[in-house]
C-alpha cells in the first residue's frame, strides 16, 4: 500500500510539473505571437532590404578581401581558420535544422508520424521568415562573402535561390493580400447597360502567385538539403 502511494504522488507531482510547463510554454508562444502576429508588408519590405544589405558583401568579396589579407592578416587568419568556420557552420546550421522542424510543422500532417508543436501556423509562419533572412547573416559570417568554387558557388548560388524564392514570393503574395483591390489586371469594361470587370480576382492571384513561388522554393530547397549533407561531407574529409 506504501508503495503504491508513493508511486501515485510521483505520478501527481509528474503531471503537475507537466502542466506547468506546458502553461508556462503556451503562456511565452501568446506573447510572441502577439508581437510577431503576421509579418505585414511593410516589414517584408524591411526585410527584404535588410537581405539585399547582407547579400551586397557576397557581390564585392573580389574587391575587400585581399585588402583584408593584405591590411589585416591575423584578422584574416582568424577568420579562415578551423575553428570560426565551425563556430560560424554550426549555428548556420542549428538555424537551418529549425527550418527543417518549422516545415515539417507545416507538411507533416498526412505523416503517420505526426509532428506536434504547440502554437499556430502563423507563429511559425512569421518565424520561418525571420530565421531565414538570419540565415543569410550567418552565411556571411561563415564564408566572409567568399561565393566559393566548384561545388561549394553552386551550393551558395542554390541557397540565394532557396531564400530569395521564398521571401520575393511572400511580400508579392502579401502586398496583394493587403492590397484595397479586390481584381488585378484590366479595368472596368462596359457593354451597353452592363458593366463586367475582366481581370483575375484577388484570391485567384495569391493562388497563383504561391503555385509558382512555392513550387520554386521547394525544389530549391530539396536541392539545398542534398547539397548541405555533401558539403559537410567534403568539409570534414578534406580537413
Amino acid at each position: 500500500m506504501l508503495r503504491q502511494s508513493l508511486m501515485s504522488k510521483k505520478t501527481f507531482d509528474s503531471s503537475v510539473v507537466q502542466r506547468r510547463e506546458r502553461k508556462v510554454i503556451n503562456g511565452f508562444l501568446q506573447s510572441l505571437e502577439r508581437t510577431l502576429g503576421q509579418i505585414k508588408f511593410s516589414t517584408l519590405i524591411v526585410l527584404t532590404f535588410i537581405t539585399v544589405a547582407l547579400l551586397t558583401p557576397f557581390a564585392l568579396s573580389s574587391l575587400y578581401l585581399p585588402l583584408l589579407r593584405d591590411n589585416a592578416f591575423d584578422l584574416h587568419q582568424v577568420i579562415k581558420g578551423e575553428l570560426y568556420k565551425q563556430i560560424t557552420g554550426y549555428t548556420s546550421l542549428v538555424l537551418i535544422l529549425f527550418e527543417m522542424v518549422l516545415i515539417a510543422r507545416k507538411r507533416g500532417r498526412g505523416w503517420q508520424i505526426k509532428l506536434t508543436i504547440p502554437g499556430s501556423i502563423q507563429l511559425w509562419r512569421s518565424l520561418h521568415i525571420l530565421i531565414g533572412v538570419t540565415l543569410v547573416g550567418t552565411t556571411l559570417l561563415h564564408t566572409i562573402g567568399a561565393t566559393g568554387l566548384n561545388f561549394n558557388a553552386v551550393f551558395l548560388w542554390v541557397f540565394f535561390g532557396t531564400t530569395l524564392s521564398a521571401l520575393v514570393g511572400v511580400v508579392a503574395e502579401t502586398g496583394v493580400l493587403e492590397s484595397p483591390r479586390k481584381y488585378f489586371g484590366w479595368s472596368l469594361v462596359k457593354e451597353g447597360a452592363e458593366k463586367s470587370r475582366s481581370g483575375i480576382s484577388k484570391g485567384q492571384l495569391i493562388r497563383t502567385l504561391r503555385s509558382i513561388w512555392l513550387t520554386t522554393h521547394i525544389i530549391l530547397v530539396s536541392m539545398f538539403s542534398v547539397m548541405l549533407v555533401f558539403h559537410i561531407f567534403l568539409a570534414y574529409y578534406y580537413q
